[in-house]
């Protein structure tokens, strides 16, 4: 199998896999190994603000001088109305009581107190440093940040669910799309409607490549060589994986999640929107079960901000009941080698098999 095509040529490196953007799992070392592979880097910067993006932009570059992507959510905040004020205090109640039933102790912010903040603030940031390499997810940015993106040289990556959302990426001037199938851990990157598609990735895969011209990522169960060549095989330039690296040495996640994973069971990993609001492949547990029963889910970036503080104390107290592990659908073999190590036993794997 040969490494080098569009992706490669486009993004500057020797091999087109790309390490997922993991908000809560990637670090400035991850994205640095992970280069430091041949691969591409991927910064994770979610939520952060336009300082925290600048600060965590420096970091990677003072670990790596080779290419790295930034990623952000291109979402769109819901306008706070009278219903959604008192949906957000009947959530609230709703998990301050079981929180305290289980003995967590977690503040709640109120309405009043949440620090929302656009996309379009992390854009500034993003484009005083530079970045040659943008991926985004959540939805699709306004023509006037695309535009501000194309002067400054940077190559855009965005995400899609469906292949309506791929065409949409395409009639943007997005460079490179990334298919998200089904398979896939953590937030499903959906933004044409409220729907959640639910297309296995390959078929997926086969009807965007049929239909777009652009060079396309895949991702979602990617875990070995056989995986990675049935993803080459239907066509796809680009192979992300991240449920591969979640328990690597530059993982950010805590021992006691590491752990779990370690043994974790297919029939434990569901699709849930109960920690962010938005439906995101992870572990169900006592939080996530009680939640979808309640109903008192608000919408994302509501509900992710009104449960940080009771995943922060979760963290803090090694509570797996109420934290957030996303993860996908394959038997992954959780190694704690080094990012650069498991891709590059990835890629000895794919290439011992030409022989």
């Amino acid at each position: 199998m040969k490494w080098k095509n569009e992706i490669t040529e486009l993004l500057g490196i020797i091999h087109p896999i790309v390490q997922a953007p993991m908000l809560g799992v990637t670090s400035p070392e991850m994205v640095a190994a992970a280069s430091a592979a041949g691969c591409l880097g991927s910064l994770a910067l979610g939520d952060l603000t336009a300082e925290q993006c600048s600060a965590a932009i420096r970091q990677t570059r003072a670990l790596t001088s080779e290419p790295f992507a930034v990623n952000f959510f291109a979402h769109a905040i819901p306008p706070v109305t009278d219903q959604l004020i008192s949906k957000y205090n009947t959530a609230r109640s709703f998990i301050q009581d079981l929180a305290q039933k289980h003995n967590l102790k977690a503040e709640l912010p109120s309405l009043e107190q949440l620090q929302l903040h656009s996309y379009h603030q992390q854009i500034a940031a993003i484009l005083e440093e530079k970045c040659p390499i943008v991926s985004f997810t959540f939805g699709n940015p306004d023509a006037a940040v695309i535009s501000l993106f194309k002067q400054n040289g940077s190559i855009l990556i965005g995400t899609c669910t469906s292949l309506d959302e791929a065409l949409a990426l395409e009639r943007s001037g997005i460079d490179i799309i990334c298919v998200q199938g089904i398979e896939a851990g953590g937030h499903r990157g959906s933004f044409i409607d409220d729907s959640l598609p639910l297309v296995g990735g390959f078929s997926l895969l086969s009807q965007v490549l049929e239909h777009v011209r652009v060079p396309v990522i895949y991702a979602g169960g990617i875990y070995n060589a056989r995986s990675l060549r049935a993803v080459h095989t239907l066509g796809a330039c680009g192979f992300q994986v991240g449920s591969l690296l979640l328990t690597a040495k530059e993982s950010i996640l805590k021992p006691f999640e590491k752990e779990l994973l370690q043994q974790l069971k297919s029939k434990d990993v569901v699709l849930t929107n109960s920690f962010t609001g938005r439906y995101a492949r992870g572990i169900r547990n006592l939080f996530s079960k009680e939640a979808e029963a309640s109903g008192n889910i608000l919408p994302y970036p509501y509900q992710n901000k009104l449960t940080a503080p009771l995943r922060l104390a979760s963290k803090t107290n090694q509570n797996p009941d109420f934290v957030s592990i996303w993860v996908g659908q394959s038997p992954y073999p959780f190694s704690t080698a080094s990012t650069a190590e498991i891709l590059r036993n990835l890629i000895h794997e794919v290439e011992s098999q030409d022989t």
